[in-house]
């Protein structure tokens, strides 16, 4: 694995010798970051089962102001942090040593929670995480991607407009497609061999709030934190 483009262009990254990781090719990255390329710039991206950080790394260099990586696994955690300090990313990047379902728990909507904007200040005011470009790729064939899709679009986590992305193999679409997000339309996929992208965006506050049948008061927002 290397970085394509931007700032660490060509620079190695580790991988791990152990199975239960799924480091994105490098063709796929390269059209993923193609379609990314009009809005990465200045960007808080989320990199949930970061794996050894590959995709929120290649993010970094082409102009994400932060990137954050959630990943369980101690031994991967450390080749997070050591492909990081190969690309000279460390300053801009927070490695959290965690479970991201548990990370998605912890952002969970009340019902009457909006979006954070694009500056990551919520609706109702106070500081919490808002990210433009969330990715997310769990282990393959246990379910986790439509899971981890519905608790994210139940989560203060994305910013207003926030692109979310799933990688998945092209046999678990059913599973993902039968989700019906209340905050998200899918927008696009892209397949690139054994590799499916699903692309949802963030419907805009204003548009939830006219088409909403309840009576709810559209400046409220919670304030999470994560462990």
């Amino acid at each position: 694995m290397r970085v394509v483009t931007g700032e660490a262009k060509g620079k190695k990254l580790k991988s791990p010798k152990t199975v239960g990781t799924r480091p994105i090719m490098d063709r796929v990255k390269t059209a993923l970051f193609d379609i990314l390329a009009p809005e990465i710039q200045g960007t808080y991206f989320l990199d949930l089962f970061a794996g050894t950080g590959g995709v929120g790394i290649e993010a970094l260099s082409r102009g994400a102001q932060r990137a954050t990586f959630i990943e369980m696994s101690p031994p991967i955690v450390k080749l997070v942090r050591e492909n990081l300090q190969i690309t000279a990313m460390t300053a801009k990047a927070e490695v959290i040593h965690g479970d991201s379902f548990k990370f998605l728990q912890a952002y969970q909507l009340k019902p009457a929670s909006q979006a954070v904007s694009r500056d990551r200040k919520p609706v109702g005011g106070g500081l919490q995480r808002g990210y433009n470009i969330l990715y997310i790729a769990p282990p393959q064939y246990e379910e986790m991607a439509a899971k981890a899709l519905q608790m994210t679009d139940s989560s203060s986590l994305m910013a207003e407009d926030a692109l979310v992305i799933i990688q998945i193999h092209p046999k678990e679409r059913p599973g993902v497609a039968a989700i019906a997000p209340l905050h998200l339309d899918l927008i696009d996929e892209r397949r690139y061999g054994s590799t499916l992208l699903m692309f949802y965006r963030r419907r805009s506050t204003l548009h939830e709030v006219t088409a909403s049948t309840t009576s709810t008061d559209a400046t409220d927002a919670i304030q999470a934190t994560a462990e």
